[in-house]
């Protein structure tokens, strides 16, 4: 039997309150990353944990979730393309409800609120969450993160962190464009590996004091404003610029690849 179905469902008001009392607040710029898996069932199921992040950011709040494909050599169409099955259940409906706006370009964001616009305003960032990007532009409004059933491994704000704080990895990636000639295929570098080394933040922040911590739904929760992640992140890596990556030998191809591109290695 699956987890979930021996459970009963938490209700939407019950859920409103356990994100009140988490710290989001009405008027949050909020992005969201999400196991629903690990946090249901809910009332409603995931449209109904949608529903409720909405209610509890209210109408001048702002909702923000990943929404790319995370197909490379296909032109991402923001009115079509499906979102990445790795993002789960939530942003795959989240995109598609009314009023909700999605980015135009391969590392898209989708959003709904007053600062929706601001959010989605550039073009494709390159690397994908550079200060002129969806992540950035949360930042830039002060905005929160909210984890839902995941960890820091999830959180692409540390992404932004690494290339606010400099961190010299690079792996080469690609994406395709439209052109007046066809699809077109952009080459850049992205601070990329494993990621699992992200979980870090988690202990780093709640040294500081700066993540609150609860239960939504039947899952745990991290809430932390974007800005610290930042600045946690970036103090740390003044002194390890490598401190994300598995030492050489922990046997990560991924975080291998990524010391292996840093100029001098």
């Amino acid at each position: 039997m699956d987890r979930q179905e021996s459970r009963d469902q938490v209700p939407r008001r019950e859920v409103v309150a356990q994100l009140r009392a988490l710290g989001v607040e009405a008027g949050d710029v909020l992005l969201v990353h999400t196991s629903y898996r690990a946090t249901g069932p809910l009332e409603g199921g995931p449209e109904g944990l949608i529903a409720a992040l909405l209610e509890a950011v209210g109408p001048e709040g702002t909702l923000v979730m990943p929404s790319w494909s995370g197909e490379d050599d296909e032109v991402f169409d923001p009115a079509r393309s499906e979102t990445d099955i790795d993002l789960g259940v939530l942003p795959r409906l989240f995109w598609k409800r009314p009023g909700v706006s999605r980015s135009d370009h391969p590392h898209a964001f989708a959003a709904l609120g007053p600062a929706a616009a601001e959010v989605l305003r550039d073009p494709l960032p390159l690397p994908p969450h550079i200060s002129e990007s969806p992540v950035g532009r949360v930042h830039d409004l002060e905005g929160k993160v909210l984890l839902l059933g995941v960890d820091h491994d999830a959180d692409t704000t540390v992404h932004l962190a690494e290339l606010v704080g400099g961190a010299p990895y690079r792996l080469r990636k690609h994406c395709t464009v439209p052109s007046p000639d066809g699809p077109r295929r952009v080459e850049y570098g992205e601070n990329d590996h494993c990621c699992a080394r992200f979980r870090l933040v988690d202990g780093w922040l709640k040294e500081a004091g700066l993540q609150r911590e609860g239960r939504v739904g039947y899952g745990p929760a991290r809430l932390v404003r974007s800005r610290h992640v930042v600045d946690v992140v970036t103090r740390r890596l003044e002194s390890d610029p490598l401190v994300f990556l598995h030492a050489p030998g922990e046997a990560c191809a991924d975080c291998d690849e990524a010391r292996a591109s840093v100029p001098g290695r």
